[in-house]
């Protein structure tokens, strides 16, 4: 975890979402930006009085380990079901630090072969959580680097109602709501 308000200096252009609308902007290189929240391996920062969100799989732009998320190409042209939902696994609440599979929020997932499409349905813990949109953009970020996945639609849905029952029992243990 970052300490609180750490200031660094890009150290290349680094991409990011704004919060809480979820639209792209690039932080330029050498610029000075406050990092305000580490949590699931995403950065949260202060930059033009704005708050954005750093993906870590560009944490090195900002002078920050990156998180690795590597996977093996299968070679046969084919999307593999398991390294979607091992991508979707690295996806963190920017709340709760229990990542999105395991809160239960992805309701289904649907993999077109022929086109390269992942159709991704979920939820939110609460359908008025503004992080709705940047939570939809980490989703298709990360899927996003699964091998011959060419496109990511993600379905934001609030029925049924997301409720702690949907958690896995880890995650529920290890948020105190197990009960």
């Amino acid at each position: 975890m970052a300490a609180e308000r750490e200031m660094v200096v890009t150290l290349a252009d680094c991409p990011a979402r704004r919060v809480p609308d979820g639209t792209p902007v690039t932080i330029p290189k050498d610029t000075f930006v406050t990092i305000t929240q580490a949590l699931g391996g995403n950065y949260t920062l202060s930059f033009q009085g704005q708050m954005v969100r750093v993906d870590g799989l560009d944490a090195e732009a900002i002078g920050k380990e990156p998180e690795q998320l590597n996977f093996t190409d299968p070679g046969d042209g084919q999307i593999r079901e398991s390294q979607v939902w091992d991508a979707l696994k690295t996806v963190f609440d920017p709340e709760i630090p229990v990542d999105l599979v395991n809160l239960g929020l992805i309701y289904t997932l649907d993999i077109d072969q022929d086109r390269g499409h992942v159709g991704i349905t979920m939820t939110l813990t609460a359908p008025g959580c503004g992080m709705g949109p940047v939570l939809v953009g980490d989703v298709e970020y990360r899927v996003g680097r699964v091998p011959n996945v060419q496109e990511v639609e993600v379905e934001l849905v609030f029925d049924p109602p997301w409720s702690r029952e949907m958690m896995s029992e880890e995650a529920q243990l290890e948020t105190g709501m197990f009960f």
